[in-house]
């Protein structure tokens, strides 16, 4: 908010907008609701904010137990560029995505579910072992308890934290041990459709994760 000429006023109703919306609302949909005039200063208003709820959010890391997967966003590319196909396409942005969950069991039915807290999505520059270790040291504390699939870029996560639990990649554990990453994951993924997949840069996407990474499930 500092040196702006935006009044407070329309600072905290865009915030207000940003938080209490389920969806992603456009910056075309906050230009409506602000009544104000000029589309890129909306937009470029959403954006500064996206920035600080980054910022806030580096602020702690995740703690206790740890979902942890990963995900593939598309973002633009040059039309001059020669894609490839499929997974490690230039048009594919890794994404690690780690979530709080806590296993809960109901003492009378015995029917298990989760608690969910606060989840991170950041941007990675592959998914190579070196690269996902960095993840973990950076942004969840040493003794929580990871859960994973079996990939062989997890390998060093349990001398990283307290402990490392991993469980075949199959459908049941994506409605089970990963439900918590997978629903952020896909969640994400619907949110940004139609908002930014088609003509967002690389820098500007990650804004966008962390505007989602700030959110409860």
């Amino acid at each position: 908010m500092k040196h702006s000429n935006l009044p407070l006023l329309t600072w905290y109703l865009c915030m207000a907008f940003m938080s209490f919306s389920k969806k992603k609302i456009s910056a075309l949909e906050m230009q409506r609701q602000l009544g104000h005039k000029h589309y890129n200063t909306v937009w470029s208003l959403m954006h500064k904010i996206r920035l600080a709820m980054g910022q806030r959010d580096d602020r702690y890391n995740l703690n206790g137990f740890i979902e942890f997967d990963e995900g593939h966003f598309e973002h633009a590319t040059s039309q001059s560029i020669d894609l490839k196909r499929g997974r490690g396409s230039q048009r594919q942005t890794n994404v690690a995505v780690m979530a709080e969950s806590t296993p809960l069991e109901n003492i009378e039915t015995g029917e298990k579910s989760s608690h969910y807290r606060c989840f991170k999505m950041k941007v990675a520059q592959s998914f190579e072992k070196e690269e996902l270790n960095s993840k973990v040291v950076q942004y969840i504390h040493q003794d929580s308890i990871i859960f994973s699939d079996k990939s062989t870029s997890y390998v060093d996560f349990s001398e990283l934290v307290d402990i490392h639990i991993t469980t075949k990649s199959d459908k049941e554990t994506t409605k089970t041990t990963l439900k918590c990453v997978h629903i952020a994951i896909s969640s994400s993924k619907r949110n940004l459709l139609g908002v930014i997949i088609i003509m967002i840069s690389l820098s500007i996407f990650t804004n966008y994760l962390r505007n989602d990474s700030i959110s409860k499930l």
